[in-house]
């Protein structure tokens, strides 16, 4: 297996191939009082898409953000512009909580080059870049 992991200067040698696309995969547990949505809204990484985690799973359950048929997934990550053939680069706003979710789920439906940014956001951020 690859290393899951890519660094921040990795991310910003390769940020403008167009076969590589960043995703906010940020969520925040009920009682922290924040909103990953709104906060991506107000800042990301440049041209990350944001991947709700609750929005992208099976509506059909009560339990929380469990993993959506593989057809609707598809059809999910191809209108935030995403292909199974592209270099996915997952980071969240916490520097590591919800992001091995995301790499998780993407590598479940057969994404084969998926990985998580050290530090997140917060590094990427406390780099000025």
């Amino acid at each position: 297996m690859q290393n899951p992991f890519v660094t921040t200067t990795w991310l910003a040698e390769n940020i403008n191939d167009p076969n590589v696309v960043v995703v906010d995969g940020s969520w925040h547990m009920p009682n922290a009082s924040r909103n990953a949505q709104a906060e991506y809204l107000a800042g990301h990484i440049p041209g990350a898409v944001f991947f709700d985690i609750d929005g992208i799973a099976d509506p059909t359950t009560d339990l929380p953000h469990m993993l959506p048929a593989p057809a609707d997934f598809e059809r999910a990550v191809g209108a935030l512009g995403i292909s199974e053939d592209m270099t996915i680069v997952v980071y969240d706003e916490l520097g590591l909580f919800s992001a091995p979710r995301v790499w998780w789920t993407f590598r479940t439906f057969g994404a084969k080059n998926v990985v998580i940014l050290e530090g997140g956001g917060p590094k990427w951020r406390a780099e000025r870049r």
